[in-house]
């Protein structure tokens, strides 16, 4: 059921932008609604970062990161800074055992008329918590680029619980 959900979620737009005749959207996008595919090293840059997260080595990429790096967490306040995110990742990864991650999808987008670059994914971690609790939870993350080719933005929205 969960792969079936994933797959219609990620077919759904591209029915969309493959229609010949326009549709007018009942929003209007406050950002953009005007996407494209991008290349596959943004996409590469993310999920190696999530390998590294996996790996307990997530500095090993460090330099991919912009220095005013925004994360906003599922679970907690946005933080602000390259090296404040960094130290709070390692933080994290050192408090939890047994972590494993499952890749549903990825895709890298790039906004036609902003020009940016986005990479949305979509898995599922599980891990045993410092109090020796199991969490299992579905992720969908959104890593935005700044012009420079740095990660300047995470979005984390997660489901908890099976």
């Amino acid at each position: 059921m969960k792969k079936l959900l994933v797959i219609t979620l990620l077919i759904l737009p591209f029915a969309a932008m493959s229609q010949k005749t326009p549709v007018k959207a009942p929003y209007k996008a406050s950002y953009s609604s005007n996407w494209a595919i991008s290349g596959s090293s943004y996409s590469n840059k993310v999920l190696a970062c999530w390998k590294d997260f996996q790996d307990n080595s997530f500095d090993k990429h460090a330099s991919w990161f912009a220095d005013t790096l925004n994360v906003m967490m599922a679970d907690s306040k946005p933080v602000k800074g390259k090296a404040e995110n960094l130290a709070g990742v390692k933080a994290f990864r050192s408090s939890i055992k047994d972590y494993k991650v499952m890749i549903h999808a990825w895709i890298s987008m790039k906004s036609v008329d902003k020009g940016d670059n986005i990479v949305c994914v979509w898995g599922d971690e599980s891990f045993t918590d410092k109090d020796a609790k199991h969490v299992s939870r579905g992720l969908h993350e959104v890593w935005i680029f700044n012009k420079a080719g740095k990660i300047a933005t995470i979005i984390q929205f997660a489901r908890i619980g099976e």
